[in-house]
Parts: structure tokens; C-alpha cells; sequence
């Protein structure tokens, strides 16, 4: 094989801000691209600060490991990526986008998009949400107004947190989903889920810091909303862990390490009889048509990056209030346009 790798910085539409004062207006991106013959696999990791992992540390870890990257003979992608694991044990961004990759060239071998390779079909299948990041009152409400949509994910994690979604209540009907980003403590949390689901939230990611395991205990029996698991479950080793403190868990493909670990993640989470999430890290149109493919297994999905970014990286996946749909090659099903 032959890796071929691009980094991008793509401009958000508004300043993307969540709970902790994070906030940002580009998102650092790494594609890498495995050639095979005539074949080729394209897969992206969004580097997040949160997780200590920037594109540079991703490039540097390519250049160290290329040649051994590429003399694996490929044949499948669950053998490629526990290659990968062992080779990058500290980099799972990276192993993620070349397991993306790996996938994308073995679902275009075998003339198949991934879900067909799973043995799922196109239906069933959830609506993602648009993400509204924490701003003033007045701007959230005008980014509502200016992008009308079925289902929203509402940033929260401050000292106007019920006044930003009864704002929010006022001008929609649309179904509301909270991610506090682990910014409430558990008496915070105890006091505004109850409010929260009388403006009609459905669920809430992450109420509590991602180690208070004592405090979500507490919150997973008395809460009124569904709880589910971000920060608190980043790898398939923390799947069993969230049950009993969580009602589901959102994959995230990159934190995880790609889709190879998230296949294992969704059946351990069923056998838990846990729901299933899969949510963005602000991917373009490569990363989200990884997370589309999963869509037949998913309960709920977040995959806005596309409609958050004012640039895309491939086409082929549309995104539309009411549905999401592949219309590329096989693997991941779109086409990248790297410019």
C-alpha cells in the first residue's frame, strides 16, 4: 500500500463554543489516504484539544511509522486495524482515520457501501440533529431561526442554562437534546433535568464530569431524561462500565479508534440493553459518511459537521432535515474532493 495524508483547518459557519469557555472557529483535520493498486481509501481524524491530540502529533506519527503503515498486506480491515492499535497504541485519532481508510478500500474491493458489509439495511434509519454551541441567548435564538430544523443539540453548561432553552422553546417546537459536556455538578443536574423536560428535552449527554462515577449513579436512578455517555465513554473498555450509571452511550469514531472498535462498542452496549448514540467531533463529509454507514444500528445520531463547516472535504452524502443519504462510490459511499 501507499499512505498518502492531507491536513485541513475548515472554518465553521459561527464560533463553535461548548461548556468551560471552550470555544473555536476552524477544526484541524487529518485525511489519509491508502492506495492499493487502482484502489484507494480515504478516512479523517478531527484533532480536539480536549483529547491532547493536534494534526501535528498525527503527521509526526505517520512520518515515524509510514513504512511499516504501508507493508501490511491488506486483506481486511479488522486484521489492518489491530495491526494499527499495536503499532500506534498512543495515537487512536490516527489509528482511527486509517482504520476509516481501510474500511473505504476493502467496501470498494468488494463493490459493497459498509453497512451492505455489515448485513444491515437502508432503512430505519435516525435523523441527526443541528448543534447549537453556547452563545448569548439572542445569538442561539437567531442561529435556530436561521437554520430550521426537526431536531436540535443544545450546548448547555452555564448559569443561564434554563433560560437558554425556555428562549430557545419560544420560537420552536422542535424536539431538543442537551449536552451539558460534563459542565454541571450533580445537584446542578438533579435541579435542571426536571425544568428540562418540561420544555421538552428528550435526553442529556453527559450531565456530570467524565470520572464522577458516585455522583451518575445517583443521577442515572433519579433522573427524569435519559443520560448518555460522551466523555465518560471514550473506548470499548468503558462500555460496561456506563451501564447502570448511563441509559446509552454516544461513539464517537475517532476518540474510540475507528469503526472496527465501534462495531464491538454497539454490540456489547444491545447485550446491555443499552441505546446507542454515534456523534461528531465536527468531521466534513468523510468522517460523517463514516458515522451514515452505521446508521441502521443507531438509535440517535449527532453527524452536523457537514452543515456546521462552511468547507467540505468530499460529496456524496446528503443531509437534509429529514433524511440522510450516500450517493458515491462503494465503502464509505462519497467522493473526496481534496483542494
Amino acid at each position: 500500500m501507499i499512505l498518502h495524508y492531507h491536513t485541513f483547518e475548515l472554518p465553521f459557519e459561527y464560533p463553535f463554543s461548548i461548556s468551560g469557555g471552550r470555544t473555536k472557529t476552524h477544526q484541524p483535520t487529518l485525511v489519509v489516504v491508502l492506495q492499493l493498486g487502482n484502489w484507494y481509501g480515504i478516512g479523517e481524524a478531527p484533532a480536539i484539544t480536549y483529547y491532547n491530540i493536534t494534526t501535528e502529533q498525527m503527521v509526526a506519527d505517520i512520518e515515524k511509522n509510514k513504512r511499516l503503515i504501508e507493508k501490511f498486506a491488506f486483506t481486511d480491515p479488522e486484521r489492518y486495524w489491530h495491526y494499527l492499535h499495536h503499532l500506534l497504541p498512543n495515537n487512536p485519532f490516527l489509528v482511527s482515520a486509517l482504520d476509516m481508510a481501510g474500511w473505504d478500500l476493502f467496501g470498494k474491493m468488494s463493490k459493497k457501501n459498509l453497512y451492505q458489509l455489515w448485513n444491515t439495511s437502508w432503512v430505519n434509519l435516525p435523523n441527526t440533529d443541528y448543534t447549537i454551541g453556547i452563545d448569548t441567548i439572542e445569538n442561539m435564538v437567531a442561529k435556530i431561526k436561521a437554520k430550521p430544523w426537526p431536531i436540535y443539540k443544545i450546548k448547555l453548561g452555564t448559569s443561564e442554562d434554563i433560560e437558554i432553552v425556555k428562549s430557545l422553546r419560544a420560537n420552536t417546537d422542535a424536539v431538543f437534546r442537551v449536552d451539558a459536556n460534563a459542565g454541571w455538578t450533580l445537584e446542578e443536574a438533579l435541579y435542571k433535568i426536571p425544568q428540562l423536560k418540561e420544555l421538552g428535552v428528550e435526553l442529556i449527554e453527559q450531565p456530570l464530569a467524565k470520572d464522577n462515577w458516585e455522583g451518575m449513579k445517583i443521577l442515572f436512578e433519579k433522573s427524569e431524561l435519559p443520560l448518555f455517555a460522551d466523555e465518560s465513554c471514550v473506548s470499548e473498555h468503558d462500555v460496561a462500565k456506563c451501564n447502570n450509571h448511563f441509559h446509552g452511550i454516544n461513539i464517537k469514531l475517532t476518540k474510540c479508534s475507528g469503526i472496527t472498535p465501534a462495531l464491538r462498542m454497539i454490540r456489547e452496549a444491545r447485550s446491555l440493553n443499552m441505546k446507542v448514540m454515534m456523534g461528531s467531533m465536527n468531521e466534513s463529509s468523510i468522517g460523517s459518511a463514516a458515522i451514515a454507514n452505521f446508521l441502521p444500528q443507531l438509535d440517535y445520531v449527532d453527524m452536523d459537521g457537514p452543515l456546521l463547516l462552511t468547507k467540505d472535504l468530499a460529496s456524496g452524502l446528503t443531509i437534509t432535515p429529514s433524511s440522510i443519504e450516500l450517493n458515491g462510490t462503494m465503502g464509505l459511499g462519497i467522493m473526496p474532493m481534496l483542494q
